[in-house]
């Protein structure tokens, strides 16, 4: 039964092999603040575009 040993040590490594890569690597705090606000400020940028042609009356997007 050495080749069911075989598959068995190689599962083994295997499973050690895709648990380094595996996962989701962890953001500071620092970062991740610095990526909320930048979304954040995304966001904002959008909706004020969004006002502005609103106000304008952009009519060009509309169908009839």
């Amino acid at each position: 039964m050495t080749r069911g040993n075989q598959r068995e040590q190689d599962r083994v490594k295997a499973a050690k092999k895709a648990g380094v890569g595996k996962g989701k690597t962890k953001e500071s705090n620092a970062t991740l603040q610095q990526r909320r606000e930048k979304d954040a400020e995304a966001l904002r940028l959008k909706q004020k575009k969004k006002e502005e042609e609103k106000a304008t009356g952009s009519s060009s997007d509309t169908k009839k």
